[in-house]
């Protein structure tokens, strides 16, 4: 589905952005991977080309303008061009609004809000000259309703969707289609930390979905693949949740 595309992956060190590179590199891709953190990086760059996929890593920080910058200019010296992104980079946090620290709220916004305008600016950037490009960002059935002890984290998905619908407006008339998934409760390290923090809740959250489980980075990457792929050619601006029916 992506074979000659070259995607950049923006939070792919585990979780949702890791197990979706694995997809865009198994379904024919070029892939750029970036996060903070170097180990984790190497060690997916290594196995996905040990498999004979065309994978490079750079490290970065969605919320320093140089720096994303910086890694977007890496993919293009890279591969050339880029055809496509997938913008995963996020945090977590739960309590209650009036018990959220306000270096938390801070935090919240400045990685999965201002991040996620950081990178759209400057994939839209390289992407312009070439007149196409596919953007899909991640936000979270936190960004179509609300839900007491969530509030920071669901206010920041909020605005993620909202730049999407924004995004879609702005650079549809450059040949850039800008999309956004809303995940369900999804295996992953942000998972597990939910099911600390707020006891039951995550399991309370999947016996209401009517598929009965948590979703997989796996199912969350190939539907992001869909929509970086020209079968998605006239998609723009759809907001898609991957949530098991949760909220049929």
């Amino acid at each position: 589905m992506l074979a000659g595309k070259a995607i950049l992956v923006v939070g792919a060190s585990s979780g949702i952005g890791a197990d979706s590179a694995r997809v865009f590199a198994e379904g024919g891709a070029s892939v750029m991977l970036v996060a903070r953190h170097e180990e984790p990086l190497a060690a997916l760059t290594k196995d996905l080309t040990s498999a004979g996929h065309d994978v490079a890593h750079t490290t970065g920080d969605v919320t320093s303008s140089a720096s994303v910058t910086a890694f977007v200019d890496a993919a293009v010296a890279r591969f050339g061009w880029l055809d496509g992104a997938f913008n995963c980079a996020a945090t977590g946090g739960a309590g209650r609004l009036d018990e959220v620290p306000e270096a938390d709220f801070d935090r919240l916004m400045a990685v999965n809000v201002k991040g996620t305008w950081l990178c759209l600016r400057e994939e839209v950037r390289v992407m312009r000259p070439r007149g196409v490009g596919s953007i899909v960002n991640v936000s979270s059935i936190g960004g179509l309703r609300g839900s007491s002890g969530m509030g920071a984290y669901q206010a920041t998905k909020h605005a993620v969707i909202g730049l999407t619908r924004t995004a879609a407006h702005d650079f549809g008339p450059l040949g850039i289609r800008v999309n956004v998934l809303a995940p369900g409760p999804t295996e992953s390290p942000m998972l597990d930390e939910l099911r600390r923090t707020i006891p039951g809740g995550v399991e309370a959250r999947i016996n209401a979905t009517p598929l009965r489980k948590a979703g997989t980075g796996a199912e969350v990457g190939a539907t992001a693949a869909f929509l970086l792929s020209d079968h998605a050619s006239h998609l723009s601006g759809v907001v898609l949740p991957v949530d098991g029916g949760f909220t049929a």
